[in-house]
């Protein structure tokens, strides 16, 4: 189990009243959450209850029916895309299966936010930031030549992830980083995750399945259900709970597996 590292600052990402809707389907109604700097925080839930729906709302992907969204200190609701830019330039995001640019080489993929953000950076400089990333990442200098057609699952998400640490962020968000990994590579992920988190001093949000994972990396888990975050806390704390799906997801024959482990 990761240590929870306090702090008394105003958390980094603050959501309150949280509406998301469908026409008629309801997917989050009242929801509050609070996330600290400094901590690697794990959401969960059932299939349907809108973990990524809450994070395109968090990064302004989606605008909510509802509530009020902050992130480092700035309301990210109904922003125009200039304003919220220059909030966005301080935090990166790993989709789903690294969601590369299928045309560009891994060298070039992490190069899009700096051409971006710094479209004066010499293509040498360029060059450079993309080398060091991908180096950060845990991938072969060659790989940066590569296309992501030509790299394994694994690696197109550590070149995903190479992207998203390309302008230095402060808030690093993960979207089933370990989905479809072995667990070997499953877990070589998580520890590279977390020496990033105490190397940059990141705040990580991490939507994620994988119970070894929460145990491994997460300082405190959101867990999502009933159209709202029903408790957000250690594993240990969340256990004391007597709300069926906690119970059946923590209690259940992989959750005291990945407890064991």
């Amino acid at each position: 189990m990761a240590v929870v590292r306090a702090d008394s600052e105003a958390p980094i990402i603050e959501v309150r009243g949280l509406e998301n809707r469908f026409g008629d389907q309801i997917v989050h109604q009242d929801l509050n959450l609070d996330v600290r700097r400094g901590e690697i925080i794990g959401v969960v839930g059932g299939s349907g209850t809108g973990k990524s729906v809450l994070m395109r709302s968090i990064i302004g992907l989606q605008t909510p029916a509802a509530g009020t969204i902050e992130v480092l200190g700035e309301n990210m609701v109904g922003r125009s895309e200039d304003e919220a830019k220059n909030i966005r330039r301080r935090w990166g995001i790993l989709f789903q299966n690294g969601a590369l640019f299928s045309t560009l080489t891994v060298a070039e993929n992490v190069e899009v936010p700096l051409r971006e953000y710094f479209p004066k950076f010499g293509s040498q400089l360029m060059d450079e930031i993309a080398s060091y990333k991908i180096s950060m990442s845990g991938l072969p200098a060659e790989a940066g030549n590569k296309y992501p057609s030509e790299l394994s699952g694994g690696m197109r998400k550590r070149a995903g992830l190479a992207r998203a640490l390309a302008l230095d962020p402060e808030l690093l968000f993960l979207d089933e980083p370990t989905a479809g990994l072995d667990p070997i590579g499953a877990q070589a992920f998580d520890q590279l995750i977390l020496s990033l988190q105490k190397k940059l001093e990141l705040t990580v949000f991490l939507i994620t399945h994988d119970l070894d994972s929460l145990y491994a990396i997460c300082d405190r888990v959101a867990v999502l259900a009933d159209r709202r975050v029903i408790a957000v806390d250690t594993i240990d704390r969340l256990l004391q709970m007597d709300h069926p799906w906690i119970q059946e997801y923590f209690n259940g024959p992989r959750g005291r597996a990945a407890a064991a482990a």
